[in-house]
């Protein structure tokens, strides 16, 4: 059934696409929400505490990602020597409400089941980030309905460069077509069109001013258990005394409730290696 076009009002024609997708593309990495909220909660760390938080992740994968993450500006180091512990930058710290935008829209749209929060943001992310999606998404969100060769001309894409774009979009529930046919329009499907808010927060993050780092943090909600459902390997005793120090954590910084975190499939626990990115 065809999906409707989105209400006066929804248009994301105001976006600056490009500039959405870059800044999407430096949160988006895996295990960068995992590590921005584990520092959220339990303070400064170093590299091989906060691998005793996330025991489901290497080390030397958390190594990498914190490296990165402070090259984008996202943590910085709580001393000068080199093993310093990691702490969240302002802006870091100033990610809770892009965070919250991709929770809640994830809670209403992909069906993920019940998952830990940070898992579920960076599947929200997964789906948003990639380069010309943000384009092709506010295209369809300013003229409703639209054929392929439309699109490709509105983005400036190649034909084989739209398609693909359009068949992930599709795959991950953000376009669908009005009809079974090669030939009809697309039209963003009703996860599609709730973008609004998710867009709205990255581009108030990404803007350089004090007043997006002075907005203050919506009211803390109660506590919960942090990584208490993570699979044990037999004979595994660093990651049970991992979750044996994991404890009940605050929700000052990010308002969001921690969540008591799922089973990790042996596919994203695979997916951790050291030898593998996002």
């Amino acid at each position: 059934m065809p999906t409707p076009t989105p209400p006066s009002g929804a248009s994301l024609s105001s976006l600056d696409a490009r500039h959405v997708e870059d800044t999407l593309s430096r949160i988006a990495p895996k295990w960068t929400t995992w590590s921005t909220q584990t520092l959220a909660h339990h303070g400064p760390l170093r590299t091989r505490e906060l691998a005793a938080h996330l025991p489901f992740v290497h080390e030397t994968t958390l190594s990498r990602r914190l490296g990165q993450m402070r090259a984008d500006g996202l943590v910085t180091r709580a001393g000068d020597a080199h093993h310093s512990p990691y702490q969240l930058s302002a802006l870091g710290t100033a990610l809770s409400p892009v965070h919250r935008a991709l929770s809640d829209w994830s809670q209403h749209h992909p069906s993920l089941g019940t998952v830990a929060d940070a898992e579920r943001v960076e599947d929200a992310l997964r789906r948003l980030h990639l380069r010309h999606s943000t384009a092709v998404i506010q295209v369809l969100g300013a003229g409703g309905p639209t054929r392929f060769v439309h699109i490709a001309e509105e983005v400036g894409l190649d034909t084989s460069l739209a398609r693909h774009r359009l068949n992930r979009l599709q795959l991950d529930g953000l376009v669908t077509r009005v009809g079974p046919r090669h030939g009809d329009p697309y039209v963003l499907t009703t996860a599609g069109q709730a973008l609004g808010p998710v867009y709205a927060a990255v581009e108030r993050w990404s803007n350089p001013t004090t007043e997006r780092l002075s907005t203050p943090p919506a009211p803390a909600r109660p506590a919960a258990q942090a990584h208490s459902h993570v699979p044990l390997g037999a004979g595994d005793v660093r990651t049970a005394a991992a979750l044996r120090r994991s404890t009940a954590v605050p929700s000052t910084v990010f308002s969001h409730p921690s969540q008591p975190q799922p089973r990790v499939p042996a596919a994203v626990t695979h997916q951790s290696a050291p030898s593998r990115g996002r």
